[in-house]
């Protein structure tokens, strides 16, 4: 199997390097990897003990924060490393103030080119967030005697660990992995059936990372004038599903909406969809007129502070096979959430729907038709709201958990 799985890897590495000519991800993400080795050069000796979180894109990066954050406290005088898998996650931290010494792309998983990698500094413990397993680079990390963790886990039946073939996968992370902290019990028990050892539920570290939220400055300047007395719908992360449904919304003019789209180049398609809706590059530049209905949300970073100011959330990914984005952003600031059914590798949109802070619909029609009568119902809105920022505050610490763990596996 460890054969196969290379050639996988050349399959991946050869199909990257191909859609790099036709994809600016994919190029971005190829021309990244090969910049790696290089950073790692600059920024560690060889000598230098180190933390590290890899995060395949912003969201896990968002999830595994709290950890990293408290490790660096618990364990003065390493250094800190974040990897990323997409770029979408790399190309907003490294322009952002971080609390890492480096940020770079995980290399593709080649044994030597791991090794090479890790060869630059002394890894004393490793965390991965949610599943991306890459299981040259766990071997290389065990064999250099670092301590390697998983945050958040999160187990469902699809994976190839439960699949016929799988049992090689099983015995490298039994063989490579000190501990796994499932976001839930049904993952603890799912990892059990084929035999993964050392875990248990810590719970989700996302509802930490959002709970912080609540404590910094989430102004954003010029939403509460556009905002004024009425009634916000904001789409979150949106795709074409949950424009359709602000179209829908837009006939009714006494209700702002605000569209944060996912992929900020979709905006051109969306601004031609919604021609009267202003920028908000060029709205900070008004000094006057917030006679409006729509305003598209074009610079990142904003999005998780812009919830503060909605009545209603639609949160965009769930229409399609993208998958639903972070709910619990907006959930924490007492937000009713609306999304789409298709959230298989997202356990807490079920437990917020049963909580009564959300509702999810297999079709963009019924959901407008809800936020109708949701405006309609301003007790309704009070009450699915206060009952989304419970479930959010009443969840354990999971990060406390986790330090916990790690501190009586790594003394320090």
């Amino acid at each position: 199997m460890k054969i196969l799985y290379n050639i996988f890897v050349e399959f991946l590495i050869f199909g990257m390097k191909f859609a790099a000519f036709f994809n600016e991800k994919a190029k971005k993400s190829v021309e990244g990897k090969s910049k790696s080795e290089a950073i790692i050069r600059r920024k560690f000796s060889e000598t230098d003990r180190i933390i590290w979180m890899h995060a395949a894109s912003l969201g896990e990066y968002e999830q595994g924060l709290p950890v990293l954050q408290q490790l660096k406290q618990k364990f003065p005088g390493r250094k800190i490393l974040i990897t990323f898998f997409s770029p979408s996650g790399y190309e907003i931290v490294a322009k952002k103030n971080h609390i890492a010494d480096a940020v770079c792309y995980l290399p593709f998983d080649r044994k030597a080119d791991v090794q090479r990698f890790c060869g630059n500094f002394q890894t004393e413990i490793f965390f991965t967030v949610k599943y991306d397993f890459w299981y040259n680079l766990l071997e290389t990390l065990k064999e250099n005697g670092a301590k390697v963790f998983v945050v958040s886990a999160l187990f469902y039946e699809q994976q190839i660990f439960f699949k016929p073939y799988g049992q090689w996968f099983v015995r490298k992370l039994n063989e490579t992995v000190s501990f796994f902290f499932h976001q839930n019990s049904s993952s603890l028990k799912l990892s059990k059936t084929v035999g993964l050892k050392n875990g248990a539920v810590s719970g989700d570290t996302r509802f930490d990372r959002v709970k912080q939220n609540l404590m910094r400055d989430n102004s954003v300047d010029f939403i509460g004038e556009f905002k004024g007395n009425s009634k916000l719908v904001v789409f979150g992360s949106s795709w074409e599903a949950e424009e359709n449904i602000a179209e829908l919304l837009a006939e009714k003019q006494q209700v702002k909406i605000i569209l944060a789209p996912h992929d900020l180049k979709r905006i051109p398609e969306i601004k031609r969809k919604f021609p009267a809706a202003k920028l908000y590059s060029e709205f900070q530049n008004e000094t006057n007129s917030f006679d409006f209905q729509t305003l598209i949300i074009d610079s990142v970073g904003l999005l998780s502070k812009i919830y503060n100011y909605a009545g209603i959330a639609v949160v965009g990914g769930g229409f399609h096979s993208k998958g639903l984005h972070n709910i619990l952003e907006a959930a924490v600031f007492g937000v009713p959430v609306i999304f789409g059914n298709h959230y298989r590798k997202n356990p807490e949109a079920d437990a917020l729907i049963l909580a009564n802070g959300a509702k999810s619909f297999t079709d963009e029609k019924s959901a407008a038709e809800f936020i109708f009568e949701l405006l309609k119902n301003p007790q309704q809105i009070s009450e699915m709201g206060y009952a989304a920022r419970q479930f959010v505050e009443n969840q354990p610490d999971a990060t406390e958990i986790v330090i916990g763990k790690i501190e009586e596996i790594c003394p320090n």
